[in-house]
C-alpha cells in the first residue's frame, strides 16, 4: 500500500495525550493517528443537512406556542408573501 506523508500541527497537550496513548497501546504515534482518522471518516456521512445544522443551533423547535403541524398544514401558508 502506498503511503502519503503529511504533516499537521497539533498543541503540546495534544502531542501528550498522542504519546502517552502510543505508549499504552504499544503502537506508533502514526498508527495510533491513522486508527483515529479512519474511526473519525468511518463516523462521519460527508456534509450535513440544513436540518442537521438548524438542529445543532438549537432552531428546532425554538418557537413557542406555535401549532404542532405548522410546517404542514397548508391552511399555515395562506397568503404567505403577500403584503398586506
Amino acid at each position: 500500500m502506498a503511503s502519503k506523508r503529511i504533516s499537521i500541527r497539533i498543541p503540546g497537550t495534544l502531542g501528550q495525550r498522542l504519546r502517552s496513548r502510543s505508549a499504552m497501546k504499544g503502537q506508533s504515534e502514526s498508527e495510533v493517528v491513522r486508527e483515529a482518522l479512519e474511526t473519525y471518516l468511518a463516523s462521519t456521512t460527508g456534509e450535513r443537512s440544513a436540518y442537521e445544522l438548524a438542529e445543532q443551533a438549537g432552531l428546532i423547535g425554538s418557537v413557542r406556542r406555535a401549532p404542532r403541524d405548522l410546517s404542514t398544514n397548508r391552511r399555515h401558508f395562506e397568503g404567505l408573501g403577500k403584503g398586506k
